[in-house]
């Protein structure tokens, strides 16, 4: 079997490895590449849009190469099939020495010519009379080629050329047959898929366009709303679809997220009103004392006046530190300290430190135990705790340390046989400056930040301060994640 040269699989495998290396050349120049990506669209919207038609291009183009192929494959083998037939037929007659001149034809055959050992020209078919004998003119693809152009054939040929023994020798028989039906039928098709391609990726970029487009705007709306909410307009919500999808619940977290940031700036303006009012009072009464102190004729007087100063004083640094402190948790965040704290020892020690204090405190420690935190922060938790229940207590303070067996936790209970707490106001006395109306008072030197500052140090060590319910006075209950000694 031959093929002519001119067209062919090796032509088109040469234009596609030409086209392959031009792109590579293309695509490591650095100026292409920056191009490229100058140019490579940036939009969720485009890209998506993008990649669903270079997705159906790739699809389209294999399925179209597979058809093309396999339509040329079928349509080759049914015009072999018949020059298959036409060489054996004439062999069987050249053995038999039963050749005509001219040579019949059958139906999808174009030529036939036989040729014996020495060149010569035996047999062939009428449109070949007069013409010389088939040449080689090598190999390609793997086929002997011919130059068909002296038989006037410059279209495709598929040329089979099988030998037969006759009485007078060996003969070379030579079949064409044309593929004109199989490069006709190829170009229709191919240019069929081709059109049909390019409306389905008209079609797909289309509905991609539009399908993405209806998608993402409820994104840019909540963009739009988002980019418009200052400092002050946290009470803004953005639009939610009604549409039970990843948009819709992307807008509910983010309306969940500015309830929480106007919660946070509401209680972060109603504790500097309330951190204002309390230093604004004892500053009045300070200046007031000091004035009545400078302008009193009696020393005994003036000496009351200062003391009482001094007094207000010292509560006006406690209630610094312990604002500075309350600024320094929030600015931690969630950076859980991780340094092992003696919770035990750490008891022991703030217990003993408290031995003139008005109500007798009983430690009750059964074994050691640690945990992950700041020595500082954690001690200042349960001297907050101590002093607020030395603050209600009627006679004694118990702490007693424990290990819950189920969680692992470690716990800490600080009970004063004081009045119990109201359950409506359990959570109240955890808020900053919040006291009840028994502890307002001057003289009882609350500031109202103790028990928060407890139960912010509690939470940046991953733990909780509650209160328990408890027949014989009050218990405040401190967890704390617990950790191996090292």
């Amino acid at each position: 079997m031959a093929r002519e040269p001119g067209r062919g699989p090796g032509l088109v495998r040469a234009v596609r490895r030409r086209a392959g290396a031009a792109l590579l050349r293309l695509t490591r120049h650095p100026r292409a590449v920056a191009v490229i990506r100058r140019r490579a669209p940036r939009s969720v919207r485009a890209r998506t849009t993008l990649a669903a038609c270079a997705s159906v291009a790739v699809v389209m183009l294999a399925a179209s190469a597979v058809v093309v192929l396999l339509l040329r494959a079928n349509l080759e083998r049914t015009v072999e099939t018949g020059v298959h037939t036409q060489a054996r037929d004439v062999a069987r007659l050249a053995a038999a020495g039963r050749l005509t001149q001219p040579l019949t034809l059958t139906p999808g055959t174009d030529f036939v010519q036989v040729v014996d050992a020495r060149g010569k020209v035996v047999a062939q078919s009428q449109n070949l009379t007069g013409r010389p004998a088939l040449t080689s003119t090598g190999t390609r693809d793997g086929h002997r080629t011919y130059d068909l152009d002296a038989l006037g054939e410059e279209h495709h040929q598929r040329v089979t050329t099988v030998t037969a023994t006759t009485p007078t020798g060996p003969v070379t028989i030579h079949v064409g047959a044309s593929l004109r039906t199989a490069d006709a039928a190829e170009d229709v098709t191919t240019g069929a898929l081709a059109a049909l391609s390019a409306l389905l990726l008209c079609t797909v970029g289309a509905l991609t366009w539009r399908t993405t487009g209806r998608a993402l705007r409820p994104v840019e709306a909540i963009r739009a709303e988002v980019a418009a909410i200052g400092d002050r307009g946290l009470d803004r919500r953005v639009p939610a679809p009604r549409s039970d999808d990843e948009v819709a619940r992307l807008a509910d977290t983010m309306n969940a997220m500015l309830e929480r940031l106007e919660a946070a700036g509401a209680r972060q303006r109603q504790f500097i009103a309330d951190a204002s009012h309390e230093l604004r009072s004892p500053l009045a009464v300070l200046r007031t004392q000091l004035e009545v102190a400078l302008t009193h004729p009696d020393p005994e007087v003036r000496d009351t006046l200062v003391a009482g100063a001094l007094q207000d004083t010292e509560r006006l640094q406690a209630l610094s530190a312990d604002l500075l402190l309350l600024a320094r948790l929030d600015a931690t965040g969630h950076n859980r300290p991780d340094e092992v704290v003696d919770l035990t020892e750490l008891a022991r020690t703030t217990v003993a430190a408290r031995s003139t204090d008005p109500h007798p405190v009983t430690l009750h420690a059964p074994g050691d135990i640690t945990v992950p935190g700041n020595t500082l922060w954690i001690g200042r938790l349960l001297t907050n705790l101590l002093d607020n229940a030395q603050r209600h207590a009627r006679d004694t303070v118990t702490v007693r340390l424990s290990t819950d067996v189920e969680t692992g936790d470690a716990v800490v209970d600080v009970a004063n046989d004081g009045p119990a707490i109201a359950p409506a106001d359990r959570e109240k006395i955890f808020e900053r400056f919040a006291r009840l109306d028994d502890a307002r008072s001057r003289d009882d030197g609350g500031t109202g930040l103790g028990l928060p500052i407890a139960a912010d140090i509690a939470a940046l060590h991953g733990g909780t301060v509650t209160v328990l319910d408890t027949p014989d006075g009050t218990t405040f209950r401190t967890r704390l994640t617990t950790t191996a000694r090292q």
